[in-house]
C-alpha cells in the first residue's frame, strides 16, 4: 500500500494554496534553487516522455521592466515576486527524442530495443502531425509540469501562482525565442507572500463527478 500523505504535509503543500497577488520584494530565489524545482517538476508526466516544457525565468530588473507591459492587470506580482515563470510548450520537442531515450538505455531504464522500437515510432509520427495538434500536445503537457511545479515550490517554503493574462501574441518574440515554435502556456509568479491571499472555494466533488 502506498504510504498516505501525512495531513499537515498536504494541507501545506495542496489546500493551503491562496491566490497570491503581493510578494516580499526582500525574497530572492537563488539560481541553483530554481534550477533545483525545476528539475523536481520536470518529473510531471508527459506524451511520449517528450518533455516539451519550456521555462523562461524572469528575475532582473531588466527582465521584469521588459515583461511589465506585457502582464496587463498583473504588474504587482511581476514586480514584487522573485520570479515570472513563463511556461512554454516546445512543438518541435522531437528534436530531444534521441537524447532522451539514450540516456534511458544508458541508465538502465529501458533496454536498447524497446528504445529504438520507440524512437522509431515517434520519429515516423510526430513529425507529420499538423501544428495544432503539436500545439495541443505541447500545452497539455506543458500544464502538468506547470501545476507539478507549484506543488514543488510550495514544498520548498514559497507561493505561486498562475495567470493567463497577458500578450500571448508578443511575450515569445520579445524574449527572443522563435514564436513559431514555442508557444506560450502561462505565467506563475513566484516567492514569498507578503500578504495572505484571498481563499477561494471550489465545487463539491460530486458535482464535478459521472458516475456511468
Amino acid at each position: 500500500m502506498p504510504k498516505p500523505i501525512p495531513n499537515n504535509d498536504f494541507n501545506n503543500i495542496v489546500t493551503g494554496r491562496r491566490s497570491v497577488r503581493h510578494y516580499d520584494e526582500n525574497i530572492k530565489i537563488s539560481k541553483e534553487e530554481m534550477l533545483d524545482i525545476i528539475k523536481e517538476a520536470s518529473l510531471a508526466p508527459s506524451s511520449a516522455n517528450m518533455q516539451p516544457w519550456r521555462v523562461i525565468v524572469v528575475h532582473t530588473p531588466e527582465g521584469k521592466n521588459k515583461l511589465r507591459p506585457l502582464v496587463q492587470f498583473n504588474t504587482g506580482q511581476n514586480d514584487t515576486s522573485a520570479a515570472m515563470l513563463i511556461i512554454l510548450g516546445d512543438t518541435q520537442s522531437e528534436l530531444y527524442v534521441e537524447e532522451i531515450y539514450d540516456s534511458a538505455v544508458e541508465q538502465g531504464k529501458m533496454p536498447k530495443d524497446l528504445r529504438d522500437k520507440q524512437v522509431t515510432q515517434i520519429m515516423d509520427m510526430f513529425p507529420l502531425l499538423p501544428r495544432e495538434i503539436k500545439i495541443e500536445v505541447a500545452k497539455i503537457d506543458a500544464s502538468l509540469f506547470a501545476m507539478q511545479l507549484m506543488l514543488v515550490a510550495r514544498a520548498h517554503g514559497y507561493d505561486t501562482n498562475p495567470m493567463a493574462g497577458f500578450e500571448r501574441d508578443t511575450i515569445v518574440r520579445a524574449f527572443d525565442l522563435d514564436d513559431e515554435r514555442y508557444v506560450p502556456v502561462m505565467i506563475l509568479s513566484i516567492g514569498k507572500a507578503s500578504q495572505e491571499g484571498h481563499e477561494s472555494v471550489r465545487l463539491d466533488s460530486e458535482q464535478i463527478t459521472f458516475w456511468r
